[in-house]
């Protein structure tokens, strides 16, 4: 039915002269051969019928049932196959089948859409009663017998109007809904999009600022470690100049002790006794020998500020042997953990990897402190492992510590997530150890048991892809331009 207008009539009567008044008035259907002999021999105005519903809409098409039954089969029949009916005229006495008021409880059952015009003369149900046991005025009219003509087409013409009307409305509404969830959908995603593209703001600004943090603390350790450097170089010449020198002045002091006994000049003996001689000379290459190692001990200390900034580097993907960085960064936290745990190295057989050495250096630096912190007042154990494993190498920080809640394991690596008291934690750590290990297409997984501790493994490939190193490359030459 083009824009909705259906003009299909169902009549449910158990009168057949009611059938035919009904085509006559409303022209439905083909005409029977009464109709045609009532034309011929009365002059009955039948084709006058079909123009006037031609002016109200086009016209009618009518289907017959003479039951209550048959009438709820043709609904049923008529809405399965796409073509419902808009409106019925139902008898309100139909013996011995149904009455009008429970077919039409039946029709509307099938077809609720379905408009009804109860056509009677008497009734045996009160209209209190019909009206209570279908409560749906807005579908439901009533024709009195005898009926007029006119009346008959304006309720046909108004019902089957008020059904495309509705009908034309629920498709517009079903239309309008579609939209609405569309654009409802296409928002949310929008909503989503925006939220994931924030949340991912937020994290490369925080690595942003960690790197710019990482890269002064860097610069600084550069700075200082280029800076002692060379009053260490200044006190190591001179140590070694001094053994010399006191080597020098033993001997001559040997030589002075081989002729006291045949000079016996009390006053020397006297002097090197008050001078305590004899303890110098057993204490003073002790002396030496420690404070050659102690100012080796600061040398390496400096080595290690650089080798855990390298600075030097300018972030170039370099082979390096991870257990030097390990250590290394072992060594600039042992204040934080030499109180709070014993590390133990169980390190494997591990070759070159080509990474980022400051920034990895950073990573374990994070996961060295983290397992130091989560001991809390009982000292434990970190272990460090390493290996290699399938073309890539790995490293494990597994400490004893309270362990991580299973409901914090999820948003351990999330920015500015922290279980740490406030101002004892940024929740940046692990965060910005997420993406270095991520910018070096690797993985960081964690396993953790509360009361048992807490196990964080990396992956890293042994070597990085060309377009790789090119990617990362070029953010640094941009900015330099």
């Amino acid at each position: 039915m083009t824009d909705h207008l259906n003009r299909r009539l169902l009549l449910i009567d158990d009168t057949p002269a009611i059938h035919e008044d009904f085509r006559r008035i409303l022209g439905g259907g083909t005409s029977s051969a009464l109709d045609a002999a009532k034309a011929a021999l009365f002059g009955d105005f039948a084709p006058a019928a079909p123009a006037a519903a031609e002016q109200a809409g086009g016209p009618f098409e009518m289907d017959s049932a003479y039951q209550g039954q048959e009438g709820l089969a043709k609904v049923e029949q008529s809405a399965a196959a796409g073509r419902p009916y808009a409106l019925a005229f139902v008898d309100m006495r139909m013996p011995p089948g149904w009455d009008g008021v429970e077919t039409i409880e039946r029709l509307w059952q099938a077809d609720p859409r379905l408009q009804v015009v109860i056509c009677t003369a008497y009734s045996d149900t009160s209209w209190e009663e019909v009206l209570r046991r279908l409560d749906a005025r807005d579908r439901l009219l009533v024709l009195k017998k005898p009926f007029d003509t006119i009346e008959v087409r304006q309720l046909a013409n108004a019902l089957t109007a008020k059904w495309s009307l509705s009908r034309g409305a629920e498709l517009h509404i079903g239309t309008l809904e579609q939209a609405v969830a569309a654009r409802t959908s296409e928002l949310t995603q929008a909503v989503e999009a925006l939220r994931a593209e924030i949340a991912e703001r937020k994290q490369l600004e925080s690595q942003l600022v960690q790197s710019e943090k990482l890269a002064s603390i860097g610069q600084l350790a550069a700075g200082v470690a280029h800076e002692i450097n060379n009053p260490i170089g200044y006190v190591l010449s001179n140590f070694s100049m001094l053994e010399e020198y006191l080597a020098s002045l033993f001997e001559l002091l040997g030589a002075y002790e081989l002729q006291l006994p045949a000079h016996g000049e009390a006053a020397l003996r006297a002097l090197r006794e008050r001078l305590q001689i004899d303890d110098l000379k057993e204490d003073v290459p002790g002396l030496m020998r420690e404070s050659k190692e102690g100012i080796g001990r600061v040398r390496a200390i400096v080595q290690d500020l650089k080798d855990f900034s390298r600075i030097d580097s300018s972030q170039e993907w370099l082979l390096v042997d991870l257990h030097q960085g390990i250590d290394s960064t072992l060594n600039i936290v042992a204040s934080e953990v030499r109180y709070r745990a014993d590390v133990v190295k169980d390190y494997g057989s591990l070759p070159a990897v080509e990474c980022l050495p400051s920034q990895l250096n950073q990573v374990m630096l994070n996961l060295v402190v983290n397992a130091a912190q989560a001991m809390g007042t009982q000292r434990g154990t970190i272990t460090i492992r390493t290996g290699c494993e399938g073309g890539q190498a790995w490293i494990e920080v597994a400490d004893t510590g309270g362990g991580i809640a299973p409901e914090h394991l999820s948003r351990i690596f999330d920015p500015f997530f922290t279980t740490k008291p406030i101002g004892q934690g940024t929740g940046l750590g692990l965060s910005l150890s997420y993406g270095i290990v991520k910018k070096h297409r690797g993985d960081i997984s964690v396993r953790s048991e509360v009361g048992q501790g807490t196990t964080f493994r990396i992956t890293l490939p042994l070597r990085q892809a060309t377009t790789a190193a090119t990617a990362a490359a070029a953010p640094a030459a941009a900015a330099a331009a």
